[in-house]
Formats: C-alpha cells, sequence, structure tokens
C-alpha cells in the first residue's frame, strides 16, 4: 500500500461529510452525529434522498459487472470513492475476473483508514488519498502505477461525485483530462444529481454548502451532464435515470418523489 498516512485528528468530525452522509443513507455505520443530522435535515426536503442513494449504488455495481463481462475491462480507477460498503468495485470486478485491478481514490481520510483495513490482504487494489481534480497526481501516484497499464483500456468511475465539484473547477474539463489519458476501447462512467426544479436545485446545493464547509459544487441538470460525454460513444440506454440503466431486477426500490435524480451512464472511447 502506498505511503499516506493519517490520523483521528484528521477527521473533523463537527462538520457532515459526502462520504459519510452517503453511508448513512445506504445504513452503514461509518458516520458521525453531524452526518446524520445534515442527512435528517435533507430529507426533510428531498425525502426520496435514501431511496437515490440505493439505486445509485446498484448501478455502480451493474455497470462494474458489465463493463467487466461484457466488454472485458479489467482495470478501473474510482474517483471519489466513498467509504467501502458490501459489493465494491473491486469484489463486483474480481468475481468476474480475480485478475481484475482497481484504484480507489477519496479525499476523506477515514475512506483511506477503512478501504486500507478492507484491502490490505488484496494486492490488486489500493485506496490512495487524493483530491479527484489532481489527474496529474492520480494517474502518476506509485499505486496507480503499480496497478494500471494505460496501454490497456481502462474504467474511470464518477459515480455521484461530479456535483461535489463546483463550476470553477469546471467537471467537463475534469473528464475530458481523464478521457485524453485513456486508450481507445476504456470507458467513462458518469452520473450526478440533477433537478429540473430550481428551487429544489438552490436549496440542495446552498444546504450543502453550507454544511460540509464548501465542500460542494452543484445540483445540475441534464443537459450539463450530458457535456460530460460529448464525443464518446455511448452505451445504451443511453443517458437516464440510474435505476432504469440495464436493471437486472424489479425489486429495486423506486423513488416515490422526483424532486432530484441520480443521471447519467456509459461512454466509450472509440
Amino acid at each position: 500500500m502506498q505511503s499516506e498516512s493519517w490520523s483521528p485528528d484528521a477527521i473533523d468530525t463537527k462538520i457532515p461529510s459526502v462520504a459519510r452522509m452517503y453511508d448513512f443513507f445506504l445504513g452503514g455505520n461509518d458516520n458521525y452525529q453531524s452526518d446524520r443530522d445534515a442527512c435528517e435535515q435533507l430529507l426533510q426536503q428531498v425525502p426520496s434522498t435514501k431511496v437515490l442513494a440505493v439505486n445509485n449504488r446498484r448501478f455502480l455495481q451493474r455497470v462494474v459487472r458489465t463493463l467487466a463481462a461484457d466488454y472485458g475491462i479489467r482495470q478501473f480507477i474510482d474517483h471519489g470513492s466513498g467509504l467501502p460498503t458490501q459489493n465494491n468495485v473491486h469484489q463486483v470486478a474480481q468475481a468476474v475476473d480475480p485478475a481484475s485491478r482497481v484504484v480507489y481514490v477519496d479525499n476523506d481520510p477515514i475512506v483511506l483508514a477503512h478501504g486500507r483495513a478492507l484491502l490490505e490482504e488484496n494486492d490488486r487494489t489500493a485506496v490512495i488519498q487524493a483530491d479527484m481534480r489532481d489527474t496529474e497526481g492520480i494517474f502518476g501516484h506509485e499505486e496507480t502505477s503499480r496497478l494500471i497499464d494505460f496501454t490497456r483500456p481502462v474504467a474511470a468511475l464518477f459515480v455521484s461525485v461530479l456535483h461535489c465539484i463546483p463550476d470553477e473547477a469546471d467537471p467537463a474539463g475534469l473528464v475530458r483530462r481523464v478521457a485524453e489519458r485513456l486508450v481507445p476501447g476504456s470507458f467513462l462512467v458518469v452520473c450526478q444529481l440533477v433537478s429540473d426544479r430550481p428551487e429544489i436545485r438552490k436549496f440542495v446545493t446552498d444546504f450543502m454548502a453550507e454544511a460540509t464547509g464548501g465542500h460542494w459544487g452543484r445540483v445540475r441538470e441534464e443537459h450539463e451532464v450530458t457535456e460530460y460525454l460529448r464525443g464518446l460513444e455511448i452505451l445504451e440506454p443511453g443517458l437516464v435515470e440510474v435505476s432504469t440503466w440495464r436493471p437486472d431486477t424489479d425489486l429495486a426500490p423506486v423513488q416515490q418523489t422526483d424532486e432530484w435524480i441520480e443521471w447519467g451512464g456509459v461512454g466509450r472511447l472509440v
């Protein structure tokens, strides 16, 4: 494993973390009271959020399984991976082929700690602490170099994270920079929170920016997400609400309200 270090002092438990809030919505235990309080406040205005989080996680699992089983992808870089839970990217990919390699990237120190503990016996997987906008640092990291062969196709994942990047940091530009480093046959997986209701976009954007101490970007619109994958071949069924992307069961939870959705899909470099 790589040499970044962490300590409990690096974690400010009074400021909610997007990764820990997501963990709470998925039923995890790696969160603090500040995270739970923020989630409860969010649910008062956007009650579909918990179901949305579950369906987003299932989308991630279906995408990874599809890319590994149907398209032969054996290398994954998961930007803004969040806290480990059940059926993580490496577990899904390595169930298809144990030789699959995964690099997780997150800037939350608690993700680094928990991820390392989970993966200490798996030498085909690594967790690196980095800002997902630091493409140069991520691609040049010793663990990325150890695991990822950039002369072969790679799947770069940006699942439910680009809404954490403000406009001035250019999330579409981030996706393009990553795409430019990948060979044809690689894939970009992108989804983010969108809403066609201006009042919802404003409320959630303002609430999350304040709650997380500025570690937030913006709830966007569908046409903005389309720009992330411009120029790529979009896999069927296109860019959609993620629970409808190649569903493998009719038993997925259904959002009872649609004040916002997780929207995206998969693009292939040709």
